[in-house]
């Protein structure tokens, strides 16, 4: 399960450090800051907003597929898998509109955090 959303996380990352220009990193050694001081400082802030929108994707992405959490499972009932399975089965129908509720709040809530902290800066400007 690991393997299925690394890629996502990776790829928002990937696609990021493409946009970032080089002469920041080169600028920072050359002001003598080491390998790991220049990620600290410069790289590692300017990934933050990439690792955070794939780890959001990747947690969407794993918790809607139904069949990656059926072979990856085992013996284990997982949330999706339960969710399902009572959906599927039409019991427990309130207890499950109600934990459906608890996972968009919660899924919610970081959205909602993401977009203060971007504020203006995310916007498309014309």
């Amino acid at each position: 399960h690991a393997t299925f959303c690394i890629v996502i996380v990776y790829n928002n990352v990937i696609a990021r450090l493409r946009r970032l220009p080089s002469s920041w990193a080169e600028a920072s050694q050359d002001l003598g800051a080491g390998a790991f001081t220049t990620f600290r400082r410069i790289t590692l802030p300017m990934i933050a907003t990439s690792v955070g929108a794939g780890a959001l994707l990747a947690f969407a992405l794993s918790f809607d597929e139904v069949i990656v959490s059926t072979f990856t499972a085992g013996a284990q009932t997982t949330l999706p898998l339960w969710i399902f399975g009572a959906i599927r089965l039409g019991q427990k129908l309130p207890e499950v509109n109600v934990v459906v509720f608890a996972v968009i709040a919660v899924t919610l809530v970081p959205v909602i955090l993401a977009q203060k902290l971007i504020g203006d800066a995310g916007r498309l400007h014309k």
